[in-house]
C-alpha cells in the first residue's frame, strides 16, 4: 500500500516524512497536481460502484486502489503547468484527480473539503471559541468608522491579512503588523482588514496536532523586544523554540476543534499572556512544522510519517471521509 502526498517540488517539510516513509519502508507516491496533465498521468474507470484507475509521476505506476493515505501538503493548481494552462484546463484536472481519489478507500490529512474550509479565518475564530479557546476580540470590516468604533474600545491593536500569504510566486508573507496610535482607518474602505486586540504575550506558541497526538513548543519573546514586534515570523534571531507540554482544557480544546473541523493535522498558533492563558490566533490545516522539529528535537515527522503509514481499518471510512460538520 502506498501513501501519495500532493505538494510542490520544493517542499523542504515533506521531505522530511518522505525520509522518515522511505526508513520504514513505506513506498511513496510524491507529485504536484500542477504537473497534470504532463508530467503527471491519470486514468480512472467506473467499474462496480466505484473508480479503479492508475497514477503515473515521476517514472511509477501506482493503483489508485493501493493507496492507503493521501497528504494533502502543498500542492499547485491542477494544471497549471500545462503547454497551454487554462482556467478550463485547471478545473477539468481538479476535478478529474480529486475526484478519482475521494472514491479511494484512503485516509486524508487532511480531506479537500474540511481543508478548504479550515482556511477561512473568520471560521476559525468562532470555532476555536466554541471549543472553548480564548480567542481575542476581532473585526474584519470594510467600513471606516466600525474600524473607529473598534479602535476606540480596544485602543492597541494589530493589523493582519483575512487570507493569509500574499498570492505572488513564490507566495509571500505578509506580517502582523502593529497598528499606529491615531489612524484613521479610511483605507479600510478598498479591501477587508482584520483588526484584532493586541495580546501583551510573553511566548509565542506553536502546537502541532497529528491525529491524537499533541506536540506544542514555546518561544519566550526577547527581553529586550518591543512592542511593535508582534510577528513572530519576523522577530530578530534570539530565543529558540522549545518543548512545552500542554495544558490540559487547552489540550481538550484542540482535539476539540479537531474533531469538528474534520482535520488529521493542524498547526496551531496561540500567544501567551503574563496569566499563562494560551489564546488562540489561528490554525494552518497545512502549516510547516520543519523548523520547530530542528529547535526542540519533537519527532513531528516521524508522527506523521506513522499516521500516514497505519493500515486502513475496514471499509477505510473515518472522519476525514465524512462531511464536514456544521459548529
Amino acid at each position: 500500500m502506498t501513501v501519495l502526498i500532493l505538494t510542490c517540488e520544493q517542499d523542504v517539510t515533506a521531505d522530511m516524512v518522505v525520509a522518515r516513509l522511505n526508513a520504514i519502508g513505506v513506498p511513496v507516491l510524491r507529485l504536484d497536481p500542477a504537473d497534470l496533465p504532463g508530467g503527471v498521468a491519470l486514468s480512472g474507470e467506473y467499474v462496480h460502484g466505484g473508480f479503479r484507475g492508475h497514477l503515473s509521476a515521476g517514472g511509477r505506476l501506482v493503483s489508485t486502489s493501493g493507496l492507503r493515505s493521501v497528504w494533502v501538503r502543498r500542492p499547485g493548481v491542477p494544471g497549471s503547468r500545462a503547454v497551454r494552462p487554462s482556467a478550463w484546463l485547471s478545473e477539468e484536472s481538479a476535478q478529474a484527480l480529486y475526484g478519482i481519489l475521494r472514491g479511494t478507500g484512503a485516509r486524508w490529512m487532511n480531506h479537500p473539503d474540511a481543508a478548504a474550509r479550515a482556511r477561512h479565518k473568520p471560521w476559525q475564530l468562532r470555532l476555536a471559541q466554541h471549543a472553548g479557546l480564548p480567542v481575542p476580540a476581532t473585526l474584519i470590516t470594510t467600513f471606516p468608522q466600525a474600524a473607529r468604533d473598534f479602535a476606540e474600545r480596544f485602543p492597541d491593536l494589530v493589523v493582519k491579512t483575512v487570507s493569509g500569504t500574499h498570492p505572488q510566486d513564490p507566495p509571500e508573507a505578509v506580517p502582523t503588523s502593529r497598528v499606529a496610535p491615531g489612524t484613521d482607518f479610511a483605507s479600510v474602505a478598498f479591501g477587508p482588514t482584520l483588526l484584532q486586540r493586541r495580546i501583551a504575550k510573553r511566548a509565542d506558541i506553536r502546537l502541532t496536532a497529528v491525529g491524537d497526538r499533541l506536540l506544542a513548543a514555546r518561544k519566550p519573546v526577547a527581553a529586550d523586544a518591543g512592542p511593535d514586534e508582534v510577528d513572530v515570523r519576523f522577530t530578530r534571531a534570539g530565543t529558540s523554540w522549545e518543548p512545552v507540554d500542554v495544558p490540559v482544557r487547552t489540550a481538550e480544546a484542540v482535539h476539540t476543534y479537531l474533531r469538528r473541523a474534520r482535520l488529521a493535522y493542524g498547526a496551531f498558533d496561540f500567544a501567551e499572556d503574563a496569566d499563562g492563558i494560551w489564546w488562540f490566533l489561528e490554525c494552518n490545516q497545512s502549516g510547516q512544522f520543519g523548523f520547530v522539529e530542528i529547535d526542540t528535537g519533537q519527532p513531528i515527522a516521524r508522527t506523521i510519517a506513522a499516521w500516514l503509514a497505519r493500515e486502513t481499518q475496514g471499509n477505510g471510512r473515518s472522519a476525514e471521509h465524512e462531511g464536514v460538520a456544521g459548529v
